[in-house]
């Protein structure tokens, strides 16, 4: 089958950053789909394994944690899905990614693609949705509902591809005031279009941002990007007994975390890829969740955060895509289709 993958962990514009190759056709274990690989988005995941994570001599790593295809076969204990099914899957950091033709993933972290998108507009929500809803619904424990009066989020780099969903469902599931935060007028168009009550620039400190806008201490922040950056106004800014929550990686000792503790802040990080990493109890909530975003979508409350299309899914595309999400400067999701 043909895949995309690397063997030294390069710069982006290093003619072996991703090659491709092809490889054997894998065979599904008891709990697997071998799905066939329709199209693919990029996430900052992706460029940070591909710098960060050196295969052993001599194998292969293949990236790719946002994907739609067709189930082509199904291990002997699959109850969810059979042959021919159209899937939407962001999958496991333990296994090879979905730049390949194939792939092997657990049913538990599957569900059934939107019926109104096709392969490269679903491609673009798997991996962001997963930590989007479980930031708001989970880390941060926000109620879905409109009873949330005078409560308020803020959105840290709401134009990125968690951003742009975190803003849908916020708007759109929640009652909350949603404050964004974008530094060009592209983007900042862009998330008003997602839901976005206002929108303020992270190019400035966002506590003086949030005071030119009369808006009230938000009772929950969270940050997508450049945490370090924001850290400190975010503490000044955010309602006593708020909730902070972050993605990124910020470096150590970039963040001063006693500055929460007047207020009493408490600090949630997210990581969608725990539950398939410690194969945790609850594997399943990441199935119900895209089934849930899935009848969402089908019904027009959400809509695909896809960006730009960049083409077949090969390693010249692959590494454009790359190369723009470590501009720090895509909208939305940056989907690949099509072998």
């Amino acid at each position: 089958m043909k895949a995309i993958a690397y063997q030294q962990s390069l710069p982006i514009g290093h003619a072996d950053s991703l090659l491709d190759i092809d490889l054997p056709e894998p065979a599904p274990g008891p709990h697997d789909l071998l799905v066939e690989v329709r199209a693919v988005a990029v996430n900052p995941v992706d460029t940070k394994m591909r710098q960060r994570s050196q295969p052993a001599p001599g194998q292969w790593r293949v990236l790719g944690w946002d994907a739609t295809g067709l189930v082509r076969a199904v291990g002997a204990d699959v109850t969810l899905f059979k042959p021919g099914d159209r899937v939407w899957y962001a999958g496991s950091l333990q296994r090879p990614g979905s730049n390949s033709e194939l792939q092997l993933v657990d049913e538990r972290l599957v569900g059934s693609a939107p019926k109104s998108l096709d392969f490269a507009a679903a491609a673009a929500l798997p991996l962001t949705t997963i930590t989007a809803w479980e930031m708001l619904f989970d880390r941060l424990q926000i109620s879905p509902g409109k009873h949330h009066h005078g409560q308020s989020i803020l959105i840290v780099g709401a134009a990125g591809g968690v951003g742009s969903i975190l803003t849908q469902l916020a708007r759109r599931l929640t009652g909350l005031r949603v404050i964004a935060t974008a530094s060009r007028p592209e983007t900042a168009q862009w998330v008003r279009e997602l839901g976005a009550h206002e929108v303020i620039d992270h190019a400035r400190p966002l506590d003086e941002e949030l005071r030119r806008i009369n808006a009230p201490a938000p009772n929950y922040v969270v940050s997508t990007t450049h945490t370090d950056r924001h850290f400190a106004s975010i503490a000044h800014a955010i309602a006593p007994q708020g909730k902070f929550g972050l993605i990124d990686d910020p470096q150590a000792g970039t963040i001063d975390i006693d500055l929460l503790k007047g207020k009493s802040v408490s600090l949630h990080w997210e990581f969608m890829f725990t539950r398939s990493t410690f194969a945790t109890h609850d594997m399943l909530a990441q199935h119900d969740l895209l089934d849930e975003v899935a009848a969402l979508v089908d019904s027009g409350v959400i809509r695909t955060t896809m960006g730009e299309h960049f083409g077949h899914i090969n390693a010249s595309n692959l590494k454009r895509a790359h190369a723009m999400q470590e501009s720090n400067r895509a909208r939305g999701k940056l989907v690949l289709e099509g072998f």
